[in-house]
């Protein structure tokens, strides 16, 4: 049974020959941090899917690093992406009236809520934070929430410096999650940060995230890593729509998005990266403290 979205949707439905009239292309980015040819797979049948809704082609957009995706709604070239908290505050303070964040991911447990996840080799013998004195600590990207803003506030905050040569050997920007976790693992790094909801299993790479899409592509085996740091809960980054785009276009990309879950779980899944329970509404209210943790962060 299709869930009720009226808190997001208009009472409109919308055809495709309507669609067409208006636009004539959807574009869909898919924010970076992992590569570019797994996002695409992991995204073709829900660009699919809303190709068939409007009655268009759906261009779908890989850009190397957040910063991509975030230039391409503020500039008009993307009508639409799932964005992280982080990604999502940097766009809303450069024009609140560039984007609107309309869905959220729903865990299996109801929540909508993940986690900076700190960890390392299994093999390293690091077990905490403390035990990195001196050695190479990994962000992943300038942009993302759990790969660098709240880990970079929670951590000072505990009482670590992270300048490099401080308390870290060294802090370095690995490009992304996936790039994060292959640092790691491969011992590039001596721990990183990534992202996952906290919940499921650590062997599993937990029910969704960062890890979860490694472990699913082959990349690791959880049993060589180990936890070491989790941050406080973080909301899940949020489906945002480009304001300009003609209300019964992103009425019918919302109503989509919000059934797939019901209509196609195998895709759902790779969209969420990893099992939930839903995409359900969200307002730009769930995301102020994340604005605010931008703001002070720049300044």
């Amino acid at each position: 049974m299709k869930k009720l979205i009226a808190a997001v949707l208009a009472t409109t439905a919308l055809t495709g020959a309507a669609s067409a009239q208006e636009i004539t292309e959807f574009r869909l980015g898919i924010l970076g941090g992992e590569n570019a040819q797994d996002r695409m797979a992991n995204n073709q049948c829900y660009s699919d899917k809303i190709s068939e809704a409007l009655g268009v082609p759906v261009k779908v957009f890989t850009p190397a690093d957040y910063n991509g995706v975030m230039q391409g709604l503020l500039g008009g070239t993307i009508d639409a992406a799932w964005m992280g908290a982080s990604s999502y505050a940097g766009t809303y303070i450069a024009d609140p009236e560039a984007v609107e964040p309309v869905l959220v991911k729903q865990n299996l447990d109801g929540s909508i809520g993940y986690y900076s996840i700190g960890f390392a080799r299994k093999d390293s013998g690091v077990t905490d934070l403390a035990g990195l004195e001196g050695k190479k600590f990994g962000f992943g990207d300038p942009n993302s929430t759990s790969g660098y803003l709240i880990p970079s506030v929670e951590i000072a905050e505990a009482g670590y410096d992270m300048t490099p040569g401080s308390f870290f050997g060294d802090v370095v920007f690995t490009g992304g999650h996936e790039q994060t976790i292959v640092a790691v693992n491969n011992g590039d790094v001596d721990a990183g940060v990534t992202w996952a909801d906290g919940q499921g299993d650590w062997e599993d790479g937990y029910n969704s995230g960062a890890l979860r899409k490694a472990v699913d592509a082959g990349l690791v085996d959880m049993n060589d890593l180990t936890q070491i740091w989790q941050s406080n809960v973080i909301p899940e980054g949020p489906f945002v729509m480009r304001k300009a785009l003609p209300q019964d276009v992103k009425d019918a990309v919302i109503e989509l998005t919000a059934n797939l879950w019901e209509e196609d779980a195998d895709c759902a899944y790779g969209v969420a990266s990893g099992d939930a329970k839903d995409f359900i509404p969200v307002t730009h209210e769930t995301y102020k403290s994340i604005v605010a943790a931008r703001l002070a962060k720049s300044n």
